[in-house]
């Protein structure tokens, strides 16, 4: 063995997704692909008709007679309690006894085969006695509509006094849209019932802890009589962290009432209709501003769709409050939430947790001041940059320390060749053509933390086998975005050794309890560190055996790939855990992980939120039909911070990922409601998200690999799972730029979104008409 001899797969290298194969070959198993238990059941949902309304009469007698029918669940059925919060408000019942929303769950059918349950589910015969409601969060607001939560207030500074002797100011409002999470796996629960009060679920969850209590408070019984398993989601991006603990509860609730195992799966129409999507924000502003484009105030109110209950409303439009300075300092600063209450779905988490919302709102302040100035929105970006004496505090009053920004855009605006670039779309706009282009720079700044303190923590369980290999269980999820793969390679090098050595198994609550979701993008972050504490625990018996056998001192043990070496004597890892194992050395450790040296006072608006934040930025060109409002993505060039990345094939493989999911959002993906409060986009054929032919036509991805976390993460990396959604922003900028040349720049095209090709279609006309013809 030469000193030069290496591990394979350790940190910092790219090693691919543990699953990928059995991605692309279908051998990948998801709960929907298990064997069926000995008599399995199927259940399924019955859902309201009416966006807001008392029950008034529920006849179910044609859904308990229909063929195959078992049995049927109603809010009189639940032995424990009707209630699935997951912030403890009592908002979210499983069963609705007052009707919130168009498409809520009022019961539920048992049937022996799911067609029979989901044809059983539609003969019910419900009476409403019918109210108002409102599904537009400025009606709601002109309605007197409540807040489903407290709001927040950030300020630093006298903003009014500021904006009152700008030398110039701007006040507008933009719409910024919502999104489905539309994951390729839907909503699915197992529930296997046991002896006495136990059940083990399967359950496409990123929060198994909270279903675990979820299902619990549903049927009346301590967590520890609950079991929740998570081998792998088909794509989650924040929607399944509190919308599996309905499908969980049901699933659970029918089993133990039967003795059957049940399972619930519905169609991607009411998947959609009965579950919570992205915020969508009505973001009004008010900018002060110098001749040089420097912001000397800025007041800014996020009203925010949050449906019919809190879920997590209250952090999500928190977390949009301290992401809309974005990479800006902002000198003097009022910033309020609004979270709406509306007769629609309950809105929830999705990457981003409300921080591109809040980006958007801060980006579309900064491109109208350059519209007003006449300048390139880049100059103006630069000009408001964090750094400088006196210019590193947010909004929230924590330090930016660890920033890159200017950085990081100086390297991508030299190798995408930025200048020369907008100097050839300006020219090639002034021919006036038919087609039109534009090209933007945006830049990212993204707190990495839950602002939830408490669950910033992880735990992990390590054991390591007589023959060397090593099984691993954490509390972080997989569901595609290779958190497994990370963790694995992290304990395979506090071992050194090799990858294929290390086996991760499927979360489970019986091995590791009290698990933080997997979100915010902190699951490499919490989950690999709590892994590595495992590691060490263990690494520490094993060199006091050394010690003891070998009579060495601690700093004559070392693991060195696939070989331990004691004093001069090295021996293969295998033989060394033998030989541990006979001198009755404990070879299995729980790991856990507390973030650090983070605080937050929300009352006063005040603290250290994050741990430290991940930088990017984007360049995006694009070319609109204007007779049409069509438009393609030409080429988009990425610099991104990952620090030292564990893996850079997962992070670009997410940093791509990522910013077609945050194009989609901004661009074609339209939520649209009826007037009778129904959700008309609910599938493939209305709601259009992107396709493989919707991709920039150039894609250029590249990591800053100079960057290092300057705080003690897992091996200096940063996370990546929401920070490249806002390099889209670009898009958007570049779309407006596109739109601008109607009128020679003069005037900002205030695009709402999603961007769709209507309203560039309608905003170029509009801006053509107002500039007296292009």
């Amino acid at each position: 063995m030469t000193q030069h001899a290496k591990i394979v797969g350790g940190v910092h290298v790219e090693q691919r997704h543990d699953s990928a194969h059995k991605h692309v070959t279908g051998q990948a198993d998801y709960i929907d692909d298990m064997a069926a238990p000995e008599g399995l059941l199927h259940a399924y949902l019955g859902l309201s008709s009416v966006a807001h309304g008392d029950i008034k009469a529920m006849d179910l007698s044609a859904v308990s007679a229909a063929p195959g029918v078992v049995g049927v669940l109603t809010a009189d059925d639940i032995p424990g309690d009707n209630d699935v919060s997951p912030t403890g408000k009592h908002d979210d019942p499983v069963f609705a006894q007052t009707v919130e929303f168009h498409g809520q769950p009022i019961f539920a059918v048992v049937a022996e085969t799911r067609a029979a349950a989901r044809h059983a589910a539609s003969l019910a015969k419900v009476e409403y006695a019918s109210k108002p409601h409102f599904t537009d969060v400025a009606d709601a607001r002109a309605a007197d509509y409540p807040l489903v939560t407290e709001p927040l207030t950030l300020k630093r500074g006298d903003a009014d006094t500021a904006l009152a002797a700008a030398p110039r100011r701007i006040q507008g409002h933009m719409r910024v849209g919502g999104q489905d999470h539309f994951y390729l796996e839907g909503h699915i629960a197992l529930a296997i019932p046991g002896e006495d009060d136990e059940v083990t679920v399967f359950s496409s969850t990123q929060h198994p802890s909270e279903v675990q209590h979820m299902v619990a408070h549903v049927l009346g019984v301590p967590s520890n009589a609950v079991t929740v398993n998570v081998r792998r989601m088909g794509g989650a991006f924040g929607g399944k962290e509190t919308q599996s603990n309905l499908f969980a509860a049901v699933a659970a609730m029918a089993a133990k009432k039967h003795g059957r195992a049940v399972k619930i799966r519905p169609d991607r129409d009411d998947d959609m209709v009965a579950t919570g999507k992205r915020h969508d924000f009505l973001v009004e502003y008010d900018v002060g501003f110098d001749d040089t484009g420097k912001i000397s105030g800025v007041s800014a109110n996020f009203a925010a769709r949050c449906g019919n209950s809190a879920d997590l409303s209250g952090p999500v439009t928190d977390r949009a409050l301290f992401h809309a300075d974005n990479c800006y300092y902002f000198d003097n600063v009022l910033l309020t939430s609004q979270p709406l209450k509306t007769n629609t779905v309950s809105n929830t988490a999705f990457r981003g947790f409300g921080g591109p919302q809040g980006m958007v709102g801060g980006e579309r302040v900064i491109e109208e001041i350059a519209y007003a100035l006449g300048k390139d929105p880049l100059d103006i970006r630069k000009a408001n940059f964090y750094g400088g004496d006196g210019r590193n505090v947010t909004p929230y009053h924590q330090q930016v320390d660890d920033n890159i920004i200017a950085r990081l855009v100086e390297e991508l605006e030299a190798s995408s060749d930025y200048g020369a670039r907008r100097e050839a779309v300006l020219a090639f706009n002034a021919k006036k053509g038919v087609l039109r282009k534009g090209i933007a720079l945006t830049p990212v700044k993204f707190g990495i933390s839950f602002t939830a303190t408490w669950y910033n923590q992880a735990g992990a369980l390590v054991h390591v086998y007589t023959d060397g290999s090593v099984h691993l269980n954490h509390g972080g999820t997989e569901m595609g975005q290779g958190l497994n793969t990370k963790v694995a390679q992290v304990l395979a090098d506090e071992f050194q050794i090799d990858l294929a050595h290390v086996k991760i198994t499927a979360t489970h609550t019986g091995k590791v309890p009290n698990t933080s979701a997997t979100a915010a993008s902190s699951g490499s972050d919490l989950n690999g560190m709590a892994a590595a504490n495992a590691a060490q625990q263990i690494k520490a018996r094993l060199v006091d055996f050394a010690c003891e056998t070998h009579g060495v001192e601690p700093d004559q043990v070392a693991f060195e790939p696939n070989m331990v070496r004691v004093g001069n004597q090295r021996m293969p890892f295998p033989d060394f855990i033998k030989s541990a194992y006979m001198a009755r050395v404990q070879l299995s450790a729980a790991g856990f992980y507390k973030t650090p040296d983070i605080h937050w006072d929300r009352e006063a608006g005040k603290g250290r939120p994050f741990y430290y934040f991940a930088y990017g930025a984007a360049v995006s060109e694009v070319s609109i039909d204007t007779l049409t409002g069509e438009y393609l993505i030409d080429r988009v060039d990425i610099l991104h911070d990952a620090g030292r990345s564990l893996n850079p094939a997962l992070d670009i493989g997410q940093i791509e990922g990522g910013f077609v999911q945050g194009m989609g959002w901004l661009t074609t993906e339209e939520l649209w409601w009826d007037g009778d409060g129904r959700l008309r986009t609910h599938a493939p054929s209305t709601y259009k998200i992107p396709l493989a032919s919707d991709r920039p036509r150039i894609f250029n991805v590249s990591l800053a690999d100079w960057s290092e976390n300057r705080e003690m993460t897992i091996r200096r990396s940063k996370a990546v799972g929401e920070p490249p959604f806002m390099l889209a922003i670009s898009v958007l900028e570049a779309l407006s730029m596109a739109v601008a040349s109607a009128a020679d720049y003069r005037i900002c095209p205030k695009l709402d979104c999603p961007v769709t090709p209507e309203r560039v279609l309608l905003a170029f006309e509009r801006l053509t008409h107002e500039a007296g013809g292009a």
